[in-house]
Protein backbone atom coordinates (compact mmCIF):
# COMPACT_ATOMS: atom_id res chain seq x y z
CA UNK A 1 0.00 0.00 0.00
CA UNK A 2 1.63 3.22 -1.30
CA UNK A 3 2.07 5.72 1.99
CA UNK A 4 1.75 8.73 -0.02
CA UNK A 5 -1.68 7.64 -0.95
CA UNK A 6 -2.68 7.11 2.37
CA UNK A 7 -1.27 10.42 2.87
CA UNK A 8 -3.53 12.37 1.02
CA UNK A 9 -6.66 10.11 2.12
CA UNK A 10 -5.72 10.99 5.14
CA UNK A 11 -5.11 14.40 4.76
CA UNK A 12 -8.46 14.85 3.43
CA UNK A 13 -10.33 13.08 6.22
CA UNK A 14 -8.70 15.66 8.70
CA UNK A 15 -9.53 18.82 6.22
CA UNK A 16 -12.76 17.64 5.13
CA UNK A 17 -11.58 19.05 1.80
CA UNK A 18 -9.23 18.15 -1.55
CA UNK A 19 -8.32 21.94 -1.92
CA UNK A 20 -7.38 22.22 1.84
CA UNK A 21 -5.84 18.49 2.03
CA UNK A 22 -3.63 19.12 -1.04
CA UNK A 23 -2.39 22.82 0.36
CA UNK A 24 -1.32 21.22 3.10
CA UNK A 25 0.53 18.49 1.38
CA UNK A 26 2.35 20.95 -1.29
CA UNK A 27 0.41 18.75 -4.01
CA UNK A 28 -2.29 19.70 -6.51
CA UNK A 29 -5.80 19.02 -5.76
CA UNK A 30 -5.69 16.79 -8.79
CA UNK A 31 -3.26 14.56 -7.66
CA UNK A 32 -4.49 14.29 -4.12
CA UNK A 33 -7.78 13.07 -5.78
CA UNK A 34 -6.04 10.32 -7.75
CA UNK A 35 -4.43 9.00 -4.74
CA UNK A 36 -7.52 8.95 -3.28
CA UNK A 37 -9.11 7.45 -6.37
CA UNK A 38 -6.31 4.84 -6.50
CA UNK A 39 -6.89 4.02 -2.92
CA UNK A 40 -10.99 3.29 -3.63
CA UNK A 41 -9.47 1.09 -6.68
CA UNK A 42 -7.16 -0.66 -4.52
CA UNK A 43 -9.44 -1.73 -1.65
CA UNK A 44 -12.51 -2.29 -4.24
CA UNK A 45 -14.73 0.62 -1.87
CA UNK A 46 -15.80 3.77 -1.32
CA UNK A 47 -13.47 6.10 1.15
CA UNK A 48 -15.09 9.14 1.02
CA UNK A 49 -18.66 10.91 0.39
CA UNK A 50 -17.96 13.87 -1.41
CA UNK A 51 -21.36 15.48 -1.25
CA UNK A 52 -21.63 19.49 -1.16
CA UNK A 53 -20.56 19.75 2.59
CA UNK A 54 -17.44 19.06 3.98
CA UNK A 55 -15.99 15.44 2.66
CA UNK A 56 -16.69 12.71 5.17
CA UNK A 57 -15.00 9.34 5.41
CA UNK A 58 -17.59 6.61 4.95
CA UNK A 59 -17.87 3.45 7.20
CA UNK A 60 -14.77 2.03 5.35
CA UNK A 61 -12.96 5.48 5.00
CA UNK A 62 -13.14 5.77 9.14
CA UNK A 63 -11.56 2.14 9.41
CA UNK A 64 -8.65 2.68 6.88
CA UNK A 65 -8.24 6.44 8.68
CA UNK A 66 -7.34 4.82 11.85
CA UNK A 67 -5.39 2.18 10.29
CA UNK A 68 -3.14 4.98 7.96
CA UNK A 69 -2.23 7.15 11.13
CA UNK A 70 -0.74 3.85 12.68
CA UNK A 71 0.85 3.33 9.57
CA UNK A 72 2.17 6.82 8.81
CA UNK A 73 3.58 7.14 12.54
CA UNK A 74 5.25 4.12 12.40
CA UNK A 75 6.59 5.19 9.11
CA UNK A 76 7.71 8.15 10.53
CA UNK A 77 9.00 6.41 13.63
CA UNK A 78 11.04 3.95 10.96
CA UNK A 79 12.75 7.29 9.34
CA UNK A 80 13.50 9.47 12.34
CA UNK A 81 15.06 5.62 14.07
CA UNK A 82 17.56 5.37 10.81
CA UNK A 83 18.13 8.92 10.61
CA UNK A 84 19.74 8.62 14.34
CA UNK A 85 21.57 6.06 13.33
CA UNK A 86 22.81 7.24 10.46
CA UNK A 87 23.62 10.61 12.72
CA UNK A 88 25.45 8.47 15.31
CA UNK A 89 27.11 6.78 13.25
CA UNK A 90 28.84 9.68 11.45
CA UNK A 91 29.49 11.59 14.89
CA UNK A 92 31.18 8.19 15.74
CA UNK A 93 33.24 8.49 12.15
CA UNK A 94 33.81 11.85 12.83
CA UNK A 95 35.22 11.69 16.31
CA UNK A 96 37.20 8.93 15.08
CA UNK A 97 38.92 10.33 12.09
CA UNK A 98 39.82 13.18 14.57
CA UNK A 99 41.36 10.79 17.18
CA UNK A 100 41.91 12.23 20.53
CA UNK A 101 43.53 15.62 21.06
CA UNK A 102 45.37 15.10 24.52
CA UNK A 103 46.45 19.31 26.16
CA UNK A 104 49.45 18.65 28.07
CA UNK A 105 51.02 21.83 30.14
CA UNK A 106 54.49 21.58 30.48
CA UNK A 107 55.19 18.31 31.98
CA UNK A 108 51.96 17.58 32.61
CA UNK A 109 51.34 15.22 35.36
CA UNK A 110 54.86 13.70 35.45
CA UNK A 111 55.35 9.77 34.72
CA UNK A 112 50.95 9.89 34.62
CA UNK A 113 51.21 11.42 31.46
CA UNK A 114 53.43 9.37 29.24
CA UNK A 115 51.87 6.25 30.70
CA UNK A 116 48.65 7.21 30.11
CA UNK A 117 48.94 7.81 26.63
CA UNK A 118 50.95 4.78 25.58
CA UNK A 119 48.33 2.73 27.13
CA UNK A 120 45.43 4.28 25.47
CA UNK A 121 47.38 3.82 22.26
CA UNK A 122 47.84 -0.09 23.04
CA UNK A 123 43.96 -0.11 23.81
CA UNK A 124 42.53 2.04 20.75
CA UNK A 125 45.48 1.43 18.42
CA UNK A 126 42.71 2.51 15.52
CA UNK A 127 42.24 6.08 17.45
CA UNK A 128 44.70 8.75 16.10
CA UNK A 129 46.36 10.46 19.79
CA UNK A 130 47.27 13.99 19.47
CA UNK A 131 49.34 15.81 21.94
CA UNK A 132 49.02 20.06 21.95
CA UNK A 133 51.22 21.89 24.16
CA UNK A 134 49.23 24.30 26.14
CA UNK A 135 51.05 27.19 27.80
CA UNK A 136 50.30 28.67 31.39
CA UNK A 137 46.85 30.72 30.37
CA UNK A 138 44.82 27.81 28.53
CA UNK A 139 43.51 26.06 31.74
CA UNK A 140 40.12 25.24 30.78
CA UNK A 141 40.13 27.87 27.40
CA UNK A 142 41.70 25.08 24.96
CA UNK A 143 38.74 22.59 26.18
CA UNK A 144 36.43 24.93 26.01
CA UNK A 145 37.48 26.39 23.03
CA UNK A 146 37.10 22.74 21.66
CA UNK A 147 41.22 22.58 20.69
CA UNK A 148 41.61 19.42 23.09
CA UNK A 149 39.54 16.85 24.20
CA UNK A 150 41.58 15.99 27.42
CA UNK A 151 44.11 18.30 29.47
CA UNK A 152 46.91 17.48 31.67
CA UNK A 153 47.23 20.94 33.43
CA UNK A 154 48.04 22.47 37.35
CA UNK A 155 46.88 23.23 39.97
CA UNK A 156 43.46 22.19 40.78
CA UNK A 157 40.70 24.07 39.48
CA UNK A 158 36.87 24.35 39.37
CA UNK A 159 35.02 26.56 36.84
CA UNK A 160 31.74 25.50 35.59
CA UNK A 161 31.44 23.08 32.98
CA UNK A 162 35.15 21.25 33.77
CA UNK A 163 35.65 18.31 35.91
CA UNK A 164 38.90 17.27 37.04
CA UNK A 165 40.91 14.31 38.25
CA UNK A 166 43.59 14.56 40.48
CA UNK A 167 46.72 12.38 39.45
CA UNK A 168 49.44 13.32 41.78
CA UNK A 169 49.94 15.73 45.14
CA UNK A 170 53.28 17.21 45.37
CA UNK A 171 55.90 19.27 47.17
CA UNK A 172 56.46 22.55 46.26
CA UNK A 173 59.44 23.73 44.55
CA UNK A 174 61.57 27.41 43.43
CA UNK A 175 63.62 27.74 40.75
CA UNK A 176 66.33 29.87 41.40
CA UNK A 177 69.29 31.23 39.50
CA UNK A 178 72.60 28.95 40.52
CA UNK A 179 74.24 31.84 41.74
CA UNK A 180 71.43 32.61 44.54
CA UNK A 181 72.23 32.29 47.88
CA UNK A 182 68.95 29.83 48.14
CA UNK A 183 70.76 27.79 45.79
CA UNK A 184 72.59 26.22 48.74
CA UNK A 185 69.51 25.40 50.56
CA UNK A 186 68.82 22.58 47.48
CA UNK A 187 69.35 19.19 49.57
CA UNK A 188 67.68 20.95 53.02
CA UNK A 189 65.25 22.80 51.96
CA UNK A 190 63.88 26.31 52.27
CA UNK A 191 60.32 27.70 54.18
CA UNK A 192 57.84 30.05 52.36
CA UNK A 193 58.67 32.84 54.40
CA UNK A 194 62.45 32.63 52.40
CA UNK A 195 60.96 32.66 48.89
CA UNK A 196 57.33 34.87 48.85
CA UNK A 197 58.97 37.71 48.09
CA UNK A 198 61.45 36.34 45.19
CA UNK A 199 61.17 37.85 41.64
CA UNK A 200 58.40 35.44 40.09
CA UNK A 201 58.54 35.72 36.58
CA UNK A 202 55.45 37.84 34.98
CA UNK A 203 52.08 35.98 33.32
CA UNK A 204 49.91 37.29 30.74
CA UNK A 205 46.69 39.43 32.09
CA UNK A 206 44.17 36.53 30.60
CA UNK A 207 46.66 33.52 32.68
CA UNK A 208 43.29 32.36 35.12
CA UNK A 209 43.70 32.98 38.57
CA UNK A 210 44.07 29.65 40.42
CA UNK A 211 47.76 29.44 37.95
CA UNK A 212 48.56 32.80 38.92
CA UNK A 213 48.29 32.08 42.64
CA UNK A 214 49.83 28.19 42.57
CA UNK A 215 52.80 30.24 40.78
CA UNK A 216 53.13 33.00 43.62
CA UNK A 217 52.56 31.30 46.31
CA UNK A 218 48.90 33.47 46.59
CA UNK A 219 50.59 36.03 47.85
CA UNK A 220 53.42 37.33 46.79
CA UNK A 221 54.02 40.28 45.02
CA UNK A 222 57.08 40.84 43.56
CA UNK A 223 57.35 40.66 39.65
CA UNK A 224 60.31 39.75 37.27
CA UNK A 225 60.61 42.04 34.38
CA UNK A 226 60.53 38.98 31.78
CA UNK A 227 57.20 37.59 30.82
CA UNK A 228 56.64 33.74 30.97
CA UNK A 229 54.26 31.06 29.20
CA UNK A 230 55.66 27.98 29.05
CA UNK A 231 58.79 26.03 31.43
CA UNK A 232 60.72 27.02 28.77
CA UNK A 233 60.63 30.93 29.18
CA UNK A 234 61.07 30.50 32.75
CA UNK A 235 64.29 28.60 32.75
CA UNK A 236 65.28 31.42 30.39
CA UNK A 237 65.26 33.67 32.07
CA UNK A 238 65.95 32.21 35.75
CA UNK A 239 69.01 30.60 34.37
CA UNK A 240 69.70 34.41 33.14
CA UNK A 241 69.20 35.69 36.47
CA UNK A 242 66.31 37.81 35.93
CA UNK A 243 63.77 36.24 38.46
CA UNK A 244 62.76 32.60 39.90
CA UNK A 245 60.31 30.00 39.20
CA UNK A 246 58.17 27.86 41.28
CA UNK A 247 56.50 24.10 40.30
CA UNK A 248 55.71 20.96 41.51
CA UNK A 249 58.41 18.66 42.87
CA UNK A 250 58.28 16.47 39.48
CA UNK A 251 59.01 19.76 37.40
CA UNK A 252 62.78 19.18 38.76
CA UNK A 253 63.09 15.31 37.35
CA UNK A 254 62.07 16.68 33.84
CA UNK A 255 63.65 20.30 33.45
CA UNK A 256 67.32 19.81 34.57
CA UNK A 257 68.12 23.28 33.19
CA UNK A 258 72.26 24.28 33.18
CA UNK A 259 72.57 27.30 35.82
CA UNK A 260 68.87 26.19 37.23
CA UNK A 261 68.59 24.98 40.91
CA UNK A 262 65.59 23.87 42.31
CA UNK A 263 64.88 24.20 46.21
CA UNK A 264 61.93 22.25 47.99
CA UNK A 265 59.72 24.93 49.79
CA UNK A 266 59.56 22.80 53.00
CA UNK A 267 55.97 24.55 54.33
CA UNK A 268 54.02 25.56 51.22
CA UNK A 269 50.68 23.34 50.82
CA UNK A 270 50.96 20.60 48.88
CA UNK A 271 49.62 21.05 44.86
CA UNK A 272 48.07 19.04 42.38
CA UNK A 273 48.54 18.16 38.85
CA UNK A 274 44.91 17.05 37.49
CA UNK A 275 43.20 15.96 34.15
CA UNK A 276 40.55 18.32 32.96
CA UNK A 277 37.75 17.44 30.94
CA UNK A 278 34.47 18.68 29.73
CA UNK A 279 31.54 17.62 31.96
CA UNK A 280 29.63 15.13 30.09
CA UNK A 281 31.48 14.76 27.77
CA UNK A 282 29.81 11.97 25.44
CA UNK A 283 32.78 10.84 23.41
CA UNK A 284 33.41 7.60 24.20
CA UNK A 285 37.23 8.10 24.18
CA UNK A 286 37.48 10.66 26.31
CA UNK A 287 35.94 8.13 29.23
CA UNK A 288 38.22 5.23 28.23
CA UNK A 289 41.38 7.76 28.39
CA UNK A 290 39.85 9.71 31.65
CA UNK A 291 39.30 5.48 32.94
CA UNK A 292 43.04 4.41 32.13
CA UNK A 293 44.38 7.61 33.26
CA UNK A 294 42.97 7.42 37.04
CA UNK A 295 44.02 3.59 37.19
CA UNK A 296 47.47 4.92 36.39
CA UNK A 297 47.96 7.92 38.41
CA UNK A 298 46.60 5.15 41.09
CA UNK A 299 49.43 2.67 40.65
CA UNK A 300 51.98 5.62 39.90
CA UNK A 301 51.66 7.50 42.85
CA UNK A 302 54.03 6.41 44.78
CA UNK A 303 56.44 7.43 42.02
CA UNK A 304 54.90 10.52 40.89
CA UNK A 305 54.92 11.78 44.93
CA UNK A 306 58.77 11.26 45.21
Amino acid sequence: MDLRRLSSFLAVVEEGHFGRAASRLFLSPAAVTQHVQQLERELGTRLLDRGNGPVRPTAAGQRLASHARTLLAAANAAVEDVTEAAERASAASSRAARGLRVGVMGHGSAEVTPAAVNAFRRARPEIPLKLVQLNFTEHCSALREDRVDVAFVRPAIRSEGIEVDVLTTEQRIVAVPAASPLADAAATGVRLADVIDLPYLRLPRHTPRPFTDYLYFDEGERRAPDCALTPQDVLTSVAAGRGAGSGLKSFARYYPWPGTVYVPVLDAPYAHSVLATRAGDPNPEVRIFRALTVALARELGTITGR
